[in-house]
């Protein structure tokens, strides 16, 4: 195991990495017209699934890389491209709103429009955890540079103990994560309605520029001469 100081360090290093005081205004740009309700649930998963992806990047990260052949480079192009395509369709809005279901018919067809509601739901809420896994946990949070920082720090020690107490800073860092989506909201009602669009644009600006820096940064590992 390693002393006090250097696990402080990991852990500093890794929050800074994660950065999820600094992805509040994308967090409120992607959540924009959800419910309360539904923004916890967002909120919850995202934090576990921060936390399950450094987990597996702690435990077989680099066996996984090696097996598929594909370099923390690669990896960093490929989340680059996925945050572009996200902040394009920032930027431009969604061109067709989900239209709530039909009511109910006096008599008959009551079950129907019952069933196509329990669809809808059924859709809002899948909608709802895609965002959450993808793009708020991965690249933007647990993105290629906690990824690969996970897997380096690993091999800093050896040993059970080593091992339980990086994983203790993970799950701190999924509360820090977890909190932050907490603070979100209270921020996106004192923008309004009008002021949450406005921000989605430029808050898709500012994502499409993180984008780019992804992508050059991969493409700058993959080929040193560009460096």
């Amino acid at each position: 195991m390693l002393d006090f100081t250097e696990y402080t360090k990991i852990f500093l290093s890794l929050f800074a990495i994660l950065d999820p005081i600094g992805i509040i205004p994308i967090i409120i740009a992607f959540t924009i017209g959800l419910t309360a309700e539904k923004r916890a649930r967002v909120g919850r998963m995202a934090s576990l699934s921060v936390v399950g992806i450094l987990l597996v990047a702690l435990l077989i990260g680099e066996l996984m890389l090696e097996f598929f052949g594909i370099s923390i480079h690669s990896f960093r192009v490929a989340g680059g491209i996925l945050l572009l395509l996200m902040s394009i369709t920032m930027l431009f809005g969604n061109k067709e709103a989900p239209k709530p279901p039909p009511l109910p018919q006096a008599g008959e067809g009551a079950n129907e429009s019952h069933s196509e509601s329990d669809n809808y739901e059924t859709g809002d809420n899948d909608a709802g955890s895609s965002i959450a896994i993808v793009p708020l946990s991965t690249p933007l949070l647990a993105g290629p540079g906690a990824i690969s920082t996970v897997i380096l720090d690993a091999h800093k020690g050896h040993g059970l103990g080593h091992y339980a107490v990086m994983s203790v800073e993970i799950i701190l860092l999924g509360i820090t994560v977890w909190l932050t989506f907490l603070v979100a909201p209270w921020i996106s009602q004192r923008l309004g309605r009008l002021g949450s669009s406005v921000f989605s644009r430029l808050m898709g600006l500012l994502l499409a520029a993180i984008a780019v820096e992804f992508i050059a940064g991969g493409l700058r590992g993959l080929f040193p001469i560009l460096g």
